[in-house]
């Protein structure tokens, strides 16, 4: 299936993007996994990686989303977004997620991206404002790759995302990627309402018709003001999806992607292991998105690594989080996190001022972390891959 996929990028994508997302994707990110391990070394802690919420504002009212869009629009300025990015360059940090709310609502989104071509960033969208003149500029500026989110076939994506036509207007955005020929992936947050459609060979192989490369699996979170608790999957429904992403490697030329499994199979959280953190739309330093608490913001003063590696609130997280579990805490022990975050007198960041109400009335729920049922990958690409570039870098002892 590597040849297969290798045949595909080579032939499907643009030469010049896929040269860009060779060089500065493939090549810079396996050199920024390195710096970071260094850095670990060292005690230093600045991540290879870092997530930007660009905005909170968004078109659709989706279930068990942690992002509350406020009048007027949550906008994180375009010189602190270029700040962020160039004192991460300075750390050998070249990738970026940008996600929202829905980050192609973000007026000066191109201008950014337009500004580091030396970097390469992915941006997370719901795919109903991808038209035409969007995919176009994504391939002008080549250093983008957009990773559209679908949440369930006609029907349930629209129960899922709160809209009208949802699972189409995604299609649509595919199709314009494909016309324009980027790398486009999709991503989809797996839950009882969509996991028969969407965990299955059928849909993966109506993606690589649409021109699609890579496909992002990651569980369903109940969290936020309205987190639906009853979509979250259960530990056999976890270790089945497992065991489906470990065989579709062997079956699809698409590139699967899962960011919560070793290649042993044990589960491990990238945000315990300090791989990657996340930015607010207002700057404040988060654990990972869906951790709404924050002690540093980087409009505070210090620079970035400065604030990084002198964070008293990440470096405690990140300790905490590692021996309570191999998984996700906020699903597993959200008292914990709860109790946590009052210690550390961590501020509210999620805008609603509801963070703590919320978590104190999350159930707890079986993450990705099912112990005993570990499934190790069986191809040999992901496992030298997961082994070499994306790992628990002695986070768990």
């Amino acid at each position: 299936m590597i040849l297969r996929l290798a045949k595909r990028m080579l032939t499907e994508p643009s030469p010049r993007l896929v040269a860009r997302f060779a060089y500065q994707f493939g090549w810079k990110g396996m050199r920024a996994v390195q710096r970071f391990q260094k850095r670990i070394l060292q005690g230093d802690s600045f991540p290879a990686f870092i997530f930007l919420s660009i905005t909170n504002s968004c078109n659709l009212k989706c279930q068990g989303c942690w992002v509350t869009p406020s009048d007027p629009p949550t906008h994180m300025p375009l010189e602190v977004m270029d700040r962020i990015v160039s004192e991460s360059k300075k750390e050998g940090a070249s990738f970026f997620g940008l996600l929202g709310g829905e980050p192609l609502l973000h007026p000066q989104l191109f201008d950014l991206i337009g500004r580091h071509r030396d970097c390469y960033f992915q941006v997370f969208t719901n795919g109903t404002l991808l038209d035409g003149a969007a995919a176009a500029e994504m391939r002008r500026l080549g250093n983008v790759t957009p990773l559209v989110s679908i949440e369930g076939l006609e029907a349930v994506s629209d129960e899922r995302r709160g809209g009208t036509a949802v699972f189409s207007k995604a299609l649509d955005a595919l199709e314009h990627c494909r016309r324009e020929r980027l790398i486009t992936g999709v991503a989809t947050s797996v839950c009882k309402s969509n996991m028969a459609d969407l965990a299955s060979d059928e849909f993966a192989r109506r993606l690589i018709d649409l021109g699609v490369m890579y496909l992002w699996y990651y569980l369903y979170r109940p969290v936020g003001p309205r987190p639906c608790p009853e979509l979250a999957l259960d530990p056999d429904e976890i270790v089945e999806l497992r065991q489906f992403l470990v065989d579709l490697r062997l079956r699809v030329p698409l590139a699967i992607v899962d960011a919560y499994w070793d290649a042993e199979g044990q589960a491990m959280c990238p945000a315990a292991t300090g791989i990657s953190h996340h930015i607010s739309p207002g700057g404040d330093i988060e654990p990972c998105p869906v951790i709404q608490f924050a002690c540093e913001n980087v409009q505070d003063g210090p620079s970035l690594r400065e604030q990084f590696d002198q964070s008293l609130f990440l470096s405690e997280f990140r300790q905490f989080a590692s021996q309570r579990t191999r998984g996700c805490v906020i699903m597993e022990c959200p008292d914990e996190l709860r109790a946590f975050a009052d210690r550390l007198k961590a501020r509210d960041s999620s805008g609603r001022g509801t963070a703590r109400a919320e978590l104190d009335a999350i159930r707890p729920h079986c993450s990705h972390h099912v112990p005993g049922r570990e499934i190790p990958e069986r191809h040999w690409a992901y496992r030298f891959a997961k082994k070499h570039w994306f790992f628990g870098f002695g986070a768990y002892g």
